[in-house]
């Protein structure tokens, strides 16, 4: 717990909140993800983002790494070790509410006894939330995703 305590000193305040907004929305996703269909939950989230444009600039993968930093500590430290769906619309959700455009993807990867389903968030192209290979190791599946 210490080791906590002094990561989350280390933290700008802009990042402490990023952290605070993870930590109470992840667990409500994940809960309704469980209740509603995705695009369903997609869509009330979507309904909760300000109006507006969207876009790339020089800075936003930069603050994009940030709040999937956030995300991931959340999962990991939070109340709730969510998967990689729930993380990934949070992710998504949060890079819209500061007007950076992601897209959320989806990938499968089949072996001979099973089929793994993965999800991950791109901005301009870059996973933001996976290793740069994710797209190597699970074959991408074509939907729209940006609403």
């Amino acid at each position: 717990m210490t080791g906590s305590l002094h990561k989350i000193k280390q933290l700008s305040p802009r990042e402490v909140w990023l952290l605070l907004q993870a930590l109470f929305l992840l667990p409500l996703v994940v809960l309704g993800l469980r209740l509603k269909p995705f695009k369903s939950m997609q869509s009330t989230l979507t309904n909760r983002l300000p109006a507006g444009h969207v876009s790339v600039d020089s800075n936003a993968l930069s603050q994009a790494h940030i709040i999937a930093g956030m995300v991931r500590a959340a999962s990991v430290h939070g109340l709730c070790n969510a998967t990689c769906l729930p993380q990934s619309l949070l992710l998504w959700f949060l890079l819209r509410r500061h007007r950076i455009g992601g897209d959320l993807r989806f990938g499968v990867h089949k072996t001979e006894t099973r089929l793994d389903a993965h999800a991950w968030v791109e901005v301009d192209g870059v996973p933001i939330n996976d290793t740069q290979d994710v797209q190597k190791r699970y074959t991408p599946l074509t939907t729209n995703t940006n609403n």
